[in-house]
């Protein structure tokens, strides 16, 4: 039983804690409101293959999950639709697969400084985070309470904070009358075909970011936590297959499957089971059970759009605070690299858009040329 409640743990907390920031990304790529469940129905659905193909062939808990930091940075592009997108989503699961197949790609993709991704990723998070106090103060009624109940139930377990929040802000929602269900009956879940459009600055603006942010915030972390419970995971295998399950629900909207860290902390332990053997059968029961999900997303969508926008506003930012946290003290956690990590994080930051692509890649830019000038200076120094 210790294992089926793990599973269940994980599954609702990956999900509650994340899928505001979908819908949030959905908003920005003008998705219909079929589209939307399409997305998360793909996302549950690939990340249900990832994990039971991967936990039942190696027999080791390995849980997957869709990109929340990507998702965020697709939510803060601009100027792309669904058609778009789709062909960006398609790239980086190709990039992922070849990062799979091809070692020296993968050791191209260790080059870039740690510090710069991660600014990179700290500034789109930024904008969701100062979202929350910016809906607080068109609705202060709302917000206010529930920044109050994520303080205090972060306080009691990290996991618990924006589930709180997520749960209380529903029943102030319906308590307050201002909900809106829908009239005209919900669908209990779709998958809707996007033919992609291979856009250049969707895959420089999109693309190439989406799949450097899974890599550094999703992956390598994921990884990290499996050997730090004393497993062994097959790195090559496990980006193949969340590529590969990425290459197959990017058509039906899902940007990205990978393999997760904070769910992946629930099943790992000995709360799971005493026997590390043994725990391989949480990931199989966490996979089924997004299947669950999948069957179940038109309804789920339905309830949190019910809501008022500043519910999901404030959602999506609470949930975001961790991943900033973690972000921003990656970034400055070297010397040499901070000055340009705060370059690459007020790029990042900021409304930029040239060519027509957006401010997560000109922040990798800009990040990287720092490094480079600062380097070329210090070099210069040394030999005078």
């Amino acid at each position: 039983m210790s294992i089926v409640f793990s599973a269940l743990v994980a599954v609702f907390v990956g999900f509650t804690a994340s899928v505001a920031v979908i819908l949030a990304a959905a908003q920005t790529m003008g998705a219909s409101a079929s589209q939307t469940v399409s997305w998360v129905a793909a996302l549950a659905i690939g990340t249900a293959l990832s994990s039971t193909i991967l936990s039942w062939r190696y027999r080791m808990p390995m849980i997957c999950a869709w990109s929340t930091p990507g998702a965020a940075l697709i939510a803060a592009a601009s100027g792309f639709d669904m058609a778009s997108a789709v062909g960006a989503f398609l790239l980086a699961a190709l990039l992922m697969m070849l990062t799979a197949a091809f070692r020296p790609l993968g050791k191209l993709i260790e080059r870039i400084p740690m510090p710069i991704a991660s600014a990179m990723l700290a500034g789109v998070i930024f904008r969701f985070v100062v979202a929350v106090f910016d809906e607080m103060r068109l609705s202060p009624g709302l917000v206010l309470p529930l920044l109050a109940i994520f303080l205090v139930a972060r306080l009691i377990n990290p996991f618990l904070g924006v589930i709180a929040a997520l749960v209380a802000g529903i029943a102030i929602s319906f308590v307050g009358g201002h909900s809106h269900w829908p009239a005209d009956g919900v669908a209990l879940t779709s998958l809707e075909l996007v033919t992609p459009r291979f856009d250049i600055a969707a895959m420089l603006g999109i693309g190439i970011p989406l799949y450097l942010v899974t890599m550094a915030a999703q992956n390598l972390p994921g990884f990290a936590v499996l050997r730090a419970a004393g497993y062994h995971p097959p790195t090559a295998p496990a980006l193949f297959v969340t590529g590969l399950a990425s290459l197959i629900t990017a058509p039906f909207g899902a940007h990205m499957t990978n393999m997760a860290a904070i769910s992946a902390s629930i099943c790992t332990g000995g709360d799971t089971h005493p026997d590390p053997a043994e725990r391989w059968k949480a990931g199989v029961i966490y996979g089924l059970s997004y299947f669950a999900v999948a069957a179940c997303t038109g309804l789920l969508i339905a309830l949190l759009l019910a809501m008022p926008k500043a519910l999901i506003v404030a959602v999506a930012g609470l949930g975001l605070v961790g991943s900033l946290t973690g972000a921003l003290a990656q970034a400055m956690s070297a010397d040499k690299e901070r000055f340009a990590a705060v370059i690459a994080f007020a790029v990042a930051a900021s409304s930029l858009s040239m060519f027509g692509i957006g401010s997560a890649f000109w922040s990798l830019i800009a990040g990287l040329a720092v490094l480079t000038l600062d380097f070329a200076a210090g070099r210069l120094r040394s030999r005078s």
